[in-house]
């Protein structure tokens, strides 16, 4: 409107000259190189600000307003209202713009002739108009947006009866651009670029761009995914004697959790945790039944990992998976307390049947961990297909396999053989940070540290073919049975 008055007062100020230019010093003259001034300003503004207020998308208004400096914060939280009007903010700085753009020729050509008023017009709107305006206000749009937001709220009400109606429209027939938020593909690649390995300035390391990365992968992936088939696993039957031959298997594996199964291996029972065995005497030759077992969980094979972490922080850090779906809620949780029970071979429904078929003619007592049924739903009781545990789901978290002393593979699924020391070399960073000290200027593994990895190699071998020698076993073979939940 300002600039429409302008254009109104330029036909009055030429018709009242009949079309004659005005000569240099008049008094015509300077007030019409004075709005010609004012014009290229008001053009100039109007084309930064639709740049940079335009370019400003709500998304990232909204993460300043919560993660940027105070300056910042202040900011946004000035322009944040106006730009959620996005169409009608569009239309009114487009329609000053154009009006500032169209007066201008008037009072050139009141000051010069055609052809010199047609140069300088194309010239001071290119130059002042377009070209600076917008360069300025792509880099520092939000703070020259902050500053001058009085004038685009004096603007968008004077252009109400026009730009209203007009933004309204496209808001009916474009949809609001306020959908600005990332999908997960987005995400990652997003996580990607700002890794310090993209070379693009970016200051995540690699293992924090695979964590992110990996957390966002784990919301697709199911216990079936990373579940140790049940045929590889070390389990105990509930009848076994925790006599010193069995008690030595158990601590040549390293296990920390065992699964413990009633005559079926696919009928497991509930965990058996070896810290329990501390108070068993071997000489006295007990029964697995003897010794306090713990209830595990059953959940069904496509649960998805997060949910399976949530359960594994109610004190269970091990499940057994079945091919059944839930009912309810997906999963089960070890409980608190403990009860001496006697079976009676009744079936439960669910996880809950945990003493099914564990009946003894000599009335064994069998002590099974209590668990609280109302956190969780019913589980159908289904064929057991694998064990997950929670290093299982953090292994997909990291996306990197976690060894120990103990483990004998790397990866479960595609068995592939590894002593603890040859994994950390499929971990650089981990490496080069354990034997800092044989690290060779350009980062590599010197001779020295070669060797090192050699001799922990040969020790491990060592330790194992003896491990191996007290149960009797040749170590000709290849561990079938590897370690189920390390710690």
């Amino acid at each position: 409107m300002f600039s429409l008055a302008i254009l109104g007062f330029g036909h009055s100020l030429r018709s009242s000259r009949e079309l004659q230019h005005a000569d240099f010093g008049e008094p015509e003259w300077w007030i019409a190189a004075g709005i010609s001034v004012v014009l290229v300003l008001f053009a100039g503004i109007m084309s930064g600000l639709t740049l940079g207020l335009m370019s400003l998308g709500l998304v990232d208004l909204e993460v300043l307003q919560q993660s940027g400096s105070e300056a910042e914060k202040k900011q946004a939280s000035t322009i944040l209202p106006v730009v959620q009007k996005q169409h009608q903010l569009l239309v009114t700085l487009l329609l000053c713009n154009a009006a500032a753009m169209e007066a201008l020729p008037i009072f050139l050509d009141d000051m010069f002739n055609e052809f010199v008023a047609v140069l300088l017009s194309v010239t001071l709107v290119l130059a002042f108009g377009e070209v600076i305006p917008q360069a300025v206000c792509s880099k520092h749009g939000l703070a020259i947006g902050a500053n001058l937001i009085w004038l685009v709220k004096i603007l968008m009400i004077v252009c109400w009866p026009v730009s209203y109606p007009v933004g309204k429209m496209l808001d009916h027939l474009l949809g609001h651009n306020d959908s600005g938020v990332f999908r997960r593909t987005q995400l990652k690649a997003l996580v990607g670029i700002h890794g310090k390995a993209a070379g693009k300035g970016g200051d995540l390391t690699h293992d924090e761009t695979t964590i992110i990365q990996g957390a966002l992968d784990l919301t697709e992936k199911t216990a079936l995914d990373s579940m140790t088939p049940l045929e590889t696993t070390f389990s105990l039957d509930i009848n076994t004697r925790l006599n010193r031959e069995t008690i030595d298997k158990i601590m040549a594996r390293g296990h920390s959790r065992i699964p413990v199964y009633d005559g079926d291996k696919r009928n497991i029972v509930g965990v058996l945790l070896v810290k329990s065995l501390l108070s068993v005497r071997a000489e006295e030759d007990p029964p697995i039944s003897s010794v306090t077992i713990r209830r595990i969980p059953r959940v069904p094979s496509s649960m998805p990992l997060y949910d399976i972490l949530n359960e594994f922080q109610k004190g269970s850090h091990m499940a057994a998976v079945t091919k059944v779906k839930t009912k309810t809620k997906e999963s089960s949780s070890d409980g608190d307390k403990t009860m001496n029970q006697k079976p009676q071979g009744s079936q439960r429904n669910g996880e809950a049947d945990l003493e099914k078929g564990v009946q003894d003619e000599a009335s064994k007592e069998v002590r099974i961990m209590k668990v609280e049924e109302d956190a969780f739903g019913h589980v159908d009781a289904g064929e057991v297909i694998g064990i997950i545990t929670l290093e299982d789901v953090m292994e997909e978290l990291l996306q990197e396999e976690i060894v120990d002393e103990t483990d004998e593979f790397i990866d479960v699924a595609n068995r592939v053989r590894v002593a603890a020391a040859a994994a950390q070399l499929n971990r650089g960073a981990s490496l080069v940070r354990s034997i800092g000290s044989f690290k060779n200027p350009q980062m590599g593994i010197s001779k020295q540290g070669q060797q090192a990895i050699q001799k922990v190699r040969q020790a491990e071998k060592e330790a194992r073919q003896n491990r191996l020698a007290q149960l009797g076993m040749d170590g000709s073979n290849d561990v079938t049975e590897p370690l189920l939940d390390r710690k």
